[in-house]
């Protein structure tokens, strides 16, 4: 008999309608967003953090070796027995997943004195991660004095480390890139680097780093601030008057100083305290002062120098106070540097409880550079010189160090020529406050990035990974939808029940 029911086809077509028309606008509309995404894009930014091998650290600063490490090219420490790294360059493919990074830095191990030299001598520097097709490995350049032999061998990017990477998917990232606590195995040709302590398969401390990431054609803003137009002074009908002629003399007798900046860590056994579990402190920078991790830069210097003399003062602008338990408040400003006679001073205004003084002088430092102050491609440059405590630095630390105390080096960029740059900062990226990375398990999200303390993944932009997901949830969505239509129709059809039937 037939069925006097209208006839629903319209109705069909017009829910397969609503639904391909869902799908094809979600497709139309991310996929290019997706695209985009897969881009290579170059890494710019950023740190790791290892301690190498935590026991090869006490072995070296224990009872038998008698030995120490110091930090080389700006490296810090984190934590309590973390080495940080910093400035990373490299590139990242999303599609791929395949990672670069190098960073700058090292760490130069000593013990077993015998005589002037060490029988222990290692460094260890420019860490490198490689990660590709699922695996990775970390190299350095080592410099390493063999065990037994003595003979010292450099090497530059040694594949130092296996990094085990499994449960860790690296495409698709939009960055930072964040691995935290990576395990790290010891490959052969490393084992021979390091001198013949360990053996091949040796288990090293967990790696973690985080990196920020640029478009590959893009361009990094200047840190370098512009400089002011000159203003013309003593003009008069086109000439220079008397005053400002003098004016002119001096400045090319003297040399006028274009900018300049001096970079100083204080004493990294100090930052340690401060922040350590004792004094449970912080430190806080005001007045352009800047954090390159393993030192403080205080910037913008203005003053002169005399090539024929030798001589060269400059003020420089920032601050930086530490506080914590037990009284700690100590505040320095007004960072100056006098050079004479081959040898600089570091002075501040010190605000340390019972002791304030202004341009008080701090440390004392020797170094190259310091003799002739002669500056080349318009820069005097004076890298890491070794610094000492002065009377009055032990009075403004609270008579916590001695005078003579060794204090973290000074350096000193000087540029006489308004053309010349001034050495980076090192960039620590997006996510760089003092703090050791958080303990957690190296298999993490596959979005590009392992599951990593609050601290590393607070800048992370999830965009790709939370859009990638919802076109997932949407597509499941509406082909559920789709199917559910057919479902009903099919139950209509048929007579039979169905579950849905209530809903409208």
């Amino acid at each position: 008999m037939p069925s006097s029911r209208p006839p629903r086809a319209p109705r069909g077509h017009g829910a397969r309608a609503l639904v391909a028309a869902v799908l094809a606008g979600l497709v139309t509309a991310l996929l290019p967003a997706a695209a985009a995404h897969a881009e290579e894009r170059t890494v710019r930014g950023g740190r790791l953090d290892w301690g190498i091998k935590s026991s090869f650290q006490s072995y070296v600063t224990g009872p038998i070796a008698h030995g120490s490490w110091n930090l080389k090219g700006g490296a810090a420490t984190v934590g309590g027995s973390q080495f940080r790294f910093h400035s990373a360059t490299g590139a990242y493919d999303p599609a791929s997943g395949a990672f670069s990074a190098g960073f700058s830095g090292g760490v130069h191990f000593t013990g077993h004195k015998k005589g002037s030299s060490y029988q222990l001598d290692l460094t260890i520097s420019r860490p490198t991660v490689k990660v590709s097709g699922g695996s990775g490995t970390l190299y350095a350049d080592m410099v390493s004095k063999a065990k037994g032999t003595g003979n010292v061998t450099s090497t530059a990017q040694v594949p130092l480390a296996s990094l085990n990477l499994s449960g860790i998917d690296m495409k698709g990232g939009s960055g930072p890139i964040a691995l935290t606590n990576i395990p790290a195995t010891l490959t052969a040709q490393g084992a021979k680097a390091f001198a013949g302590y360990y053996t091949a398969g040796t288990r090293l401390d967990p790696v973690s780093l985080s990196t920020d990431l640029a478009a590959a054609t893009g361009t990094k803003p200047s840190d370098k601030p512009k400089k002011p137009a000159e203003k013309a002074e003593g003009k008069k009908d086109g000439k220079k008057d008397g005053k400002g002629a003098a004016k002119d003399r001096k400045a090319k007798d003297a040399g006028r100083i274009e900018d300049a900046a001096v970079d100083w860590g204080v004493r990294r056994t100090f930052r340690e305290y401060v922040s350590g579990s004792i004094a449970k402190g912080k430190w806080s920078l005001s007045s352009g002062a800047q954090d390159g991790g393993a030192l403080f830069r205080f910037p913008r210097g203005e003053g002169s120098y005399d090539g024929k003399k030798r001589t060269l003062d400059a003020d420089f602008t920032g601050a930086v106070r530490f506080t914590g338990k037990h009284g700690l408040d100590i505040g320095l400003s007004r960072v100056a540097v006098g050079v004479e006679d081959g040898k600089g001073t570091l002075y501040a205004d010190v605000d340390s409880g019972d002791f304030t003084k202004k341009k008080a002088p701090l440390v004392t430092f020797t170094g190259a550079g310091l003799a002739d102050l002669k500056p080349r491609d318009g820069l005097i440059a004076v890298t890491e010189a070794p610094a000492k405590l002065t009377a009055d630095g032990a009075k403004a630390f609270g008579s916590m160090y001695k005078a003579g105390t060794a204090m973290d080096p000074v350096s000193l960029a000087v540029a006489v020529d308004e053309k010349a740059e001034l050495p980076a900062l090192p960039d620590l990226g997006s996510a760089a406050a003092p703090k050791a990375a958080k303990s957690a398990d190296a298999a993490g999200p596959k979005t590009g990035k392992a599951a990593g303390s609050a601290d590393d993944m607070s800048d992370s932009s999830a965009a790709l990974p939370i859009t990638v997901g919802a076109v997932a949830a949407l597509l499941v969505a509406a082909a559920v939808a789709f199917g559910l239509t057919r479902k009903r129709r099919a139950a209509r059809a048929d007579g039979t029940a169905d579950d849905s039937a209530g809903t409208p």
